[in-house]
């Protein structure tokens, strides 16, 4: 212990504050608050407590007198989580002595330290790399230096050198804005003209905080007693360069709580490691892991939906159990096209509103920001009060910028800029992996077509149109007024962004095939991530639920065939057996039932890639999920439980003539061939 016990009156209020932090906790958060182990793993579901556990674990190990409050670390990932469990902890009786922060800003004041004690003049800090990264790539670079810097920030949180990179990047299925050679040569010289100018960048920071822990043994003992109790939220998180700072903060006498949701890790794509959480006991051998699996949050009904969409994949770590009153059940909506959809959004937006019901407790949510314009625009046309809380606004992407900078260069007349914008952007979807192209991301094209679709709406309002105007137009129709902003407004969100929050009423949008889960996500471990991704925006959920898709969506100037996404056939069933009064308690566990029943399994699902399905093949995959469906609701079970897609892909793309045929194919056993095998060859057959 770190304290000398007080007076029998201090002990008795000791024990008073103690029995009130205790008070109201469920078994499993009591366990995870009062447990002794060391290091400790909590693995917090949606909607569990996470943070109520967290600061009263650290609020009962100091009134116990198990901790100093000066020797505790709090890690977090963002200043505002940071500035949220101080706050937690203030209102438990504990005032600033608690050490909070981001990994970025405490390496930041431990290198600070460290300097001002060497008498070593500080390094700048670059802050801004997108216009740094710039100046080092050749003007017939048409790439944007953002995408550039995001592949640089991937490699180093990875710690992998600028002499690996393109082998690493290649084995890890990474789609570089140019090719991993030429990106390589680009990072190797950023990484030399920040050394030449004495600059460094934030993952240098931990770079250099783990540098001076591991070669200094005098140093690192005295950081390790100043700091020797350490908390991590959201360890699913972690990457590699912070999991290998936070291994350089442990020493002997240290020890380490960690929280995080396996279910919601979604940044895959970014560095994150969420396998340091999964597998914290082989990291930390003699560690405990805790489950809260008890949600406070969603209703029955829309946590049916949420773990029936894992549970589909066969990867729920932690399966959620409502601790809420029934709700309506959740609802499928199928729309026409992009502009019914936001304004059947817009009218259900409208029809859930109350004086018990205000705007803020509704959020409409979708995947990429390109989606968020016109659902804006259809809330607005309502007279709805709305905001957006996507990655940064849609005027302020970095190529909607550059768009609207050649907009404005151009002199060719109106019509002419815009059909150069579109080529723009229809060259970079057509763009091969590795192929320099201006917008290689797809999210960034889509942006762009966005766009343009915006300057086509404004070009059939005014048949004088020129540039000067549709720019005066797009600030007036984007820009929200600071009433909006601040005050009692519907929030549009990206499904990323709306991680951490929650509302009353969800409305999720555009739940397409090639949006949910996005197009470009083709290996298993991005697909599974978009799975994860789409759950994260189930659980946003707290009374009401709706999920609406459109079959036909326009981008830009073309306008294309959609299909629902396939995670909707696990919401639908779950919908269901909600409507049946059937909310299994272990979905994963009801799953497995019944796919033993059939001769099937839960684990084993085959990854869909390959190239895209022609007209003809999508036209039977469609006829083999309408009998897919028939036969699940006959056989009163999940229809994925029949056959999952990945099955029925296969089908398709091998036509089999006969049962010997259909038992090569994945997901098919003998039990299946024989039950199902008849009907589906004759499907086949007919197409």
């Amino acid at each position: 212990m770190d304290a000398e016990p007080g007076s029998s009156g201090e002990d008795d209020r000791a024990s008073h504050q103690i029995g009130r932090l205790l008070s109201g906790l469920n078994e499993a958060q009591h366990q995870a608050v009062t447990s002794n182990a060391a290091p400790l793993c909590i693995l917090a579901g949606a909607g569990t407590g996470k943070t109520r556990v967290l600061t009263r674990r650290i609020a009962r190990r100091v009134l116990a007198d198990e901790i100093d409050p000066r020797r505790v670390l709090a890690v977090t990932f963002t200043r505002k989580a940071a500035s949220e469990l101080k706050d937690r902890l203030r209102q438990l009786g504990l005032r600033d002595s608690v050490h909070a922060g981001t990994f970025h800003s405490i390496a930041y004041a431990q290198v600070r330290q460290r300097w001002n004690e060497l008498g070593v003049r500080p390094p700048e800090l670059l802050d801004r790399k997108v216009g740094f990264v710039a100046q080092l790539l050749r003007t017939t670079d048409k790439v944007l230096p953002l995408d550039v810097v995001n592949e640089i920030e991937w490699a180093k949180a990875t710690r992998v050198p600028a002499e690996r990179y393109a082998e690493v990047a290649g084995r890890a299925g990474r789609r570089p804005p140019l090719d991993a050679q030429e990106l390589a040569d680009v990072y190797r010289r950023y990484e030399e003209e920040k050394l030449a100018r004495r600059l460094v960048d934030f993952d240098d920071l931990l770079r250099l905080a783990v540098r001076d822990l591991s070669s200094d043994k005098e140093f690192a003992a005295a950081r390790r007693w100043y700091l020797r109790h350490l908390f991590v939220d959201e360890f699913q998180d972690v990457n590699p360069l912070q999991f290998s700072l936070l291994r350089a903060w442990l020493g002997a006498s240290s020890d380490l709580c960690v929280v995080g949701d396996p279910n919601q890790a979604i940044y895959g794509w970014n560095g994150a490691d969420a396998g340091y959480l999964e597998h914290f006991e082989q990291h930390f051998p003699g560690g405990h892991t805790v489950d809260l699996s008890e949600n406070y949050r969603s209703t029955p009904q829309i946590l049916a939906t949420a773990n029936a969409t894992l549970a589909a994949a066969g990867i729920p770590r932690i399966t959620l159990r409502a601790n809420a009153p029934d709700g309506p059940v959740p609802t499928i909506r199928e729309c026409s096209d992009d502009r019914d959809e936001a304004a059947a959004v817009a009218r259900a937006v409208r029809d859930s509103h109350s004086p018990a019901t205000p705007w803020s407790h509704q959020a409409v949510l979708v995947r990429t920001n390109a989606q968020i314009p016109l659902l804006e625009q259809a809330l607005r046309t309502t007279g709805i009060p709305c905001r957006s809380r996507g990655s940064g606004a849609f005027l302020d992407a970095p190529e909607v910028k550059e768009a609207l900078r050649l907009l404005k260069r151009s002199r060719a007349n109106f019509d002419v800029a815009l059909a150069d914008l579109q080529t723009w952007a229809d060259e970079a979807i057509s763009a091969a992996p590795g192929e320099a192209a201006a917008l290689v991301n797809p999210e960034r094209a889509a942006n762009v077509e966005e766009l343009v679709r915006l300057a086509g709406e404004y070009r059939s309002l005014d048949p004088d149109a020129a540039t000067s105007g549709f720019l005066a137009w797009l600030r007036s129709t984007m820009y929200r007024d600071s009433a909006d902003s601040a005050g009692d407004a519907v929030d549009i969100a990206t499904f990323h962004s709306a991680k951490g929050l929650e509302w009353s009423i969800v409305h999720i949008a555009g739940v397409e095939d090639g949006l949910v889960p996005i197009g470009h996500a083709r290996t298993s471990a991005a697909r599974l991530e978009e799975r994860r991704l789409f759950y994260v925006a189930l659980t946003r959920a707290q009374r009401q639920l709706s999920c609406s898709w459109s079959r036909r969506r326009t981008f830009g100037t073309r306008t294309t065939e959609r299909a629902p996404s396939p995670y909707l056939e696990s919401v639908r069933e779950a919908i269901d057996l909600c409507r049946l009064g059937q909310t299994p308690a272990d979905w994963h566990d009801h799953l497995l039932r019944q796919r033993e029943q059939l001769g099937g399994s839960v684990k084993g699902r085959s990854p869909r890639g390959g190239p895209e399905l022609t007209p003809a093949e999508r036209k039977l995959l469609d006829a083999l999920k309408r009998w897919r469906l028939t036969s699940a609701r006959a056989a009163k079970v999940p229809a994925y439980v029949i056959f999952n897609d990945a099955t029925l892909e296969a089908v398709v793309r091998s036509r089999p003539r006969n049962q010997t045929q259909l038992l090569e194919l994945p997901g098919i056993g003998a039990v299946k061939a024989h039950r199902f095998g008849p009907e589906l060859l004759r499907i086949v057959a007919e197409h």
